[in-house]
């Protein structure tokens, strides 16, 4: 009865997702497929775009006048240029992630290198290929599907979804830190409301204290969720590992041990050289043109072949 009841809860919610998606246009996360898409999907992503333009119209209108006429000039500059290059790199990067395909294996071409045949899409599998049962297609080198930008993180956008996280994460850093003196201000003013008689005080102000009390709540409560979740991928980067990796090579490692032999991971290069794998680095310059600026530049490789880090006979998942 428990598995019955089970069963039925999952085949709902698989269900209830896949509608969720609509009808398929361009081919699903392997084509060209729309900025948004979805028809429940869509809503985290207008979220996201709205609380990301309330915290920038927020800064704009009371964090920014007030360093303004405070700070001094050299910190008035830093605030200026840090301050909208993490804007630029935010939106950069989401706008990247959202529009561009993960990636899926080619079903014209043949001769390519196969672990499986997927059960569900009955076409051959390259290695790190997973199927997205979201978009109801594999994908290439398969992370996880993203909600927040209606769309896989798989081979061809990986980069830039930890770009975005990571840049998002130091944004709300940077404007927690920024606005908490008058985070301490505003709840000490507001504090005084329940005061009997409460204070008179100017509509404009009042707004003002409102509003730097929701951008300090949300840009800390995100900094610290967001931070969690960059931690975590920037760990399964460095081991060469996407999540859904991470939970095979988990499970082929509990197998391996118990007959006595060691799991390797074929896609551990090495932590710097699993980094300059997903960055798209190959000379020195390149973190900071490819890194620290805004690039379009596509990941090394094309997601269906991968150089092994040690030969076949090793133990490895597939």
């Amino acid at each position: 009865m428990g598995s019955s009841w089970r069963w039925h809860l999952s085949r709902t919610m698989r269900l209830a997702m896949r509608w969720c998606r609509g009808p398929q246009r361009g081919g699903g996360c392997g084509g060209n497929r729309p900025w948004i898409s979805g028809r429940c999907f869509e809503v985290f992503v207008c979220l996201v775009v709205l609380l990301t333009t309330s915290v920038v119209v927020i800064i704009y209108l009371f964090v920014l006048p007030t360093i303004l006429s405070t700070y001094p000039l050299y910190m008035i500059v830093w605030h200026l240029c840090y301050g909208h290059w993490l804007l630029v790199m935010v939106v950069f990067h989401y706008y990247k992630a959202t529009t561009t395909a993960a990636g899926s294996p080619p079903k014209e071409k043949t001769q390519i290198p196969v672990v499986s045949i997927c059960k569900k899409c009955i076409t051959p599998k390259p290695p790190r290929t997973h199927h997205c049962s979201i978009c109801n297609q594999c994908v290439l080198k398969m992370d996880h599907h993203c909600p927040w930008l209606n769309n896989c993180v798989g081979h061809f956008n990986h980069r830039y979804f930890l770009s975005f996280c990571l840049y998002t994460t130091l944004g709300c850093v940077y404007c927690s830190i920024s606005s908490k003196d008058m985070f301490l201000d505003a709840y000490n003013t507001i504090e005084r409301y329940y005061q009997t008689p409460p204070p008179t005080e100017p509509y404009v102000e009042s707004t003002a204290h409102k509003s730097i009390i929701f951008l300090w709540v949300l840009t800390s409560s995100v900094s610290v969720a967001l931070g969690a979740l960059s931690l975590w991928h920037m760990i399964l980067i460095s081991r060469g590992e996407t999540s859904v990796e991470r939970h095979i090579n988990h499970k082929e490692t509990r197998r391996l041990r118990d007959i006595g032999k060691v799991f390797k991971n074929p896609y551990h290069h090495g932590t710097m050289n699993n980094w300059k794998l997903l960055l798209g680095v190959e000379k020195r310059s390149h973190w900071f043109t490819r890194v620290l600026l805004p690039s379009s530049h596509p990941p090394n490789g094309d997601g269906i072949l991968w150089e092994f880090s040690f030969s076949r006979r090793d133990p490895m998942a597939i």
